[in-house]
């Protein structure tokens, strides 16, 4: 969120991210002879037969008989815009053996590698165009890895590329045969409108259909799913069956849970099934003037006073004052302050200290930063009565260092201490604690494509980076509102990139959160989706607020599609979410600037 006039990181931490990708080598290895049994697996790795066997992104390959190497064709993939051009095809393999990959690519910066190998994952590239090169690498697969995806692409900017003669050497998987029916279902978690259900892995298993009194409701890529959208207090009968290419097992025994009568599970400590949040600049001023606490309208259900920041950086003493009188002429007194609080909670309203912002960098490092965080964060709370917290770390406050690459077990200090240090500020003010977060899509969807600095090192070690804050905390968190502005092009679901500024990109920002994606692509790191009534759309309130203002039509036109599946353009959603909480805004000053335009619509859409 911005203090001051609207700016753009997104587009240079994507150049950023882009730059540091291009600057990172790869070395070619020298290639093993195969063994007497070994076989070249790959399908069509000539493209003699078009595109047979292969699948590559919005349409950008294609076989050309010239340039190419042998035979009568090769591939010819082209990049356009925000695509690198990618074609890949998913290969049956035998687990915990030795492969040889390879390929012969003309143009600069093509990229050949293999994801889901079971170990680690391998790429190599080329940096100069001319004459066709050979690139080769190897893995070995894991020791219960049935198939890998081989792929090349180019990159951002780059002409078009070509590649022939694409072989993948070594033992013939064996065939593959329908998966045994899942053992050991079982709940590990219940709240009044959701069921967390886990279960053991199936040998051969690619992914798992979870049923609801004999009706799919859910899929799932490893063993455990939740289920949501559920009644409180209401008995439900669950089976899973395992899936894979051949088809789907029996389904299991069955397990009944019943949800639980309350909002468990990070609830919605008592928030209206529609609730509008609004930030309050109420330690500073800018173009859009000082509003009192008292002069919000009763629109407002959450109100997040705009911001607690730090002494320094990496100190995670936090400090919250009103804004100076010489800067703001009509601020309220302390007093007036804290009367106005409880007022607005008498009325049912949630007012929250967000901390961060875009000049308040919180880098928890150390676990004395962690601590000071979880004391100077309490004193504001205690001082001022507030209903909890919400978290707007920006710029360089999350990061994951080089290693750190799975969301569901992070290890870098700065991400495991937040998490930390929320955790026991929940513990200690209790299941009515609030808890809210307004990540840019930078630290959020960005993740489907790129989580930290990569697998080969280089790229924005910011990218992704609140996806194992927030899945960590799920349980707790009781809204994510997503900031759908100030962002560049984010890849969709539908691997079709959208731009801000319109319904489309809500749709498909929202719908991510909503649906769960995969981590950087690889299929066996799914964050999940997160239940409708724990998201928000972050929009700015004017076009003075921040980039990519959407107008109360297009914002519409964003809820019709999301809530009741209409209206939808291009993108289809992978759900109906009735249950969406509702809207954010940066901010309820710049509302107020705009004569309230953004929650006159709100109101006049849900009939408030």
């Amino acid at each position: 969120m911005e203090r001051t006039g609207p700016i753009v990181r997104f587009s240079r931490l994507l150049a950023a991210c882009s730059a540091g990708l291009l600057a990172v080598g790869a070395l070619v290895t020298s290639a093993p002879v195969a063994a007497a049994a070994d076989v070249d697996l790959v399908r069509n790795g000539g493209f003699e037969a078009g595109l047979d066997g292969w699948n590559c992104a919005n349409s950008s390959g294609a076989a050309v008989t010239a340039p190419k190497r042998t035979g009568a064709s090769a591939l010819k993939a082209t990049p356009a815009g925000s695509d690198h051009a990618k074609c890949s095809q998913t290969i049956t393999v035998k687990p915990d053996s030795s492969y040889t990959l390879s390929a012969w690519v003309q143009g600069s910066y093509v990229y050949l590698g293999a994801s889901g190998t079971g170990t680690t994952d391998v790429s190599t590239w080329t940096q100069s165009p001319g004459a066709w090169k050979q690139l080769t690498t190897t893995f070995r697969t894991g020791p219960s890895t049935t198939s890998v995806s081989v792929y090349t692409h180019g990159w951002y900017g780059t002409p078009a590329h070509y590649v022939d003669d694409l072989t993948l050497v070594g033992p013939g998987g064996d065939p593959v045969v329908v998966p045994a029916v899942p053992g050991g279902l079982r709940t590990t978690a219940l709240t009044s409108t959701s069921v967390a259900l886990s279960w053991n892995p199936v040998s051969g298993a690619s992914g798992y259909h979870v049923y609801r009194g004999g009706t799919k409701v859910a899929t799932a890529t490893g063993p455990s799913a939740t289920v949501t959208g559920l009644t409180p207090s209401t008995a439900y009968s669950f089976q899973v069956t395992a899936t894979n290419a051949a088809g789907e097992s029996a389904k299991s025994a069955a397990v009944t849970a019943t949800t639980t009568a309350g909002g468990g599970g990070g609830g919605d400590s008592k928030l209206p099934a529609r609730a509008l949040v609004g930030y309050l600049h109420s330690s500073f001023a800018n173009g859009s003037g000082y509003t009192r606490m008292a002069d919000v309208p009763d629109s407002w259900d959450v109100i997040n006073l705009a911001f607690g920041e730090p002494t320094s950086v990496t100190s995670g003493d936090i400090r919250f004052s009103l804004c100076p009188a010489a800067e703001c002429p009509n601020v309220e007194s302390e007093a007036e302050f804290k009367a106005a609080i409880k007022a607005k909670q008498a009325a049912g309203k949630k007012v929250l200290i967000s901390i961060g912002g875009q000049n308040g960098q919180v880098q928890l490092a150390s676990t004395a930063a962690r601590d000071a965080f979880v004391a100077s964060v309490s004193k504001i709370i205690d001082t001022y009565g507030l209903d909890g917290l919400d978290i707007d770390f920006e710029g360089h406050s999350l990061s994951l260092n080089t290693g750190d690459t799975d969301f569901r077990n992070p290890t870098s200090p700065v991400i495991v201490n937040l998490i930390s240090a929320v955790k026991s500020l929940k513990a200690k003010y209790g299941s009515d604690f609030v808890l809210t977060m307004a990540p840019e899509t930078f630290f959020v969807q960005l993740g489907y494509q790129f989580y930290g600095s990569g697998p080969w090192g280089g790229q924005d070690p910011r990218a992704g980076a609140y996806l194992p804050v927030i899945h960590a905390l799920r349980d707790d968190l009781t809204l994510l509102h997503v900031q759908d502005y100030n962002s560049g092009p984010i890849m969709g679901l539908d691997n079709q990139y959208h731009t801000m500024g319109g319904a489309d990109f809500h749709i498909a920002m929202t719908d991510m959160l909503l649906a769960g994606f995969p981590v950087a692509g690889d299929t066996t790191k799914v964050f999940p989706g997160l239940r409708p009534d724990q998201v928000a759309i972050g929009l700015p309130a004017s076009t003075h607020a921040g980039n990519g203002h959407t107008t109360p039509a297009e914002v519409n036109k964003a809820l019709n599609c999301l809530i009741k599946k209409t209206d939808c353009g291009s993108y289809q959603t992978r759900g109906t979410w009735s249950d969406l909480r509702g809207l954010m805004t940066w901010s309820i000053n710049w509302d107020r600037f705009n004569t309230w335009e953004f929650s006159r619509n709100f109101d006049a859409y849900f009939g408030n």
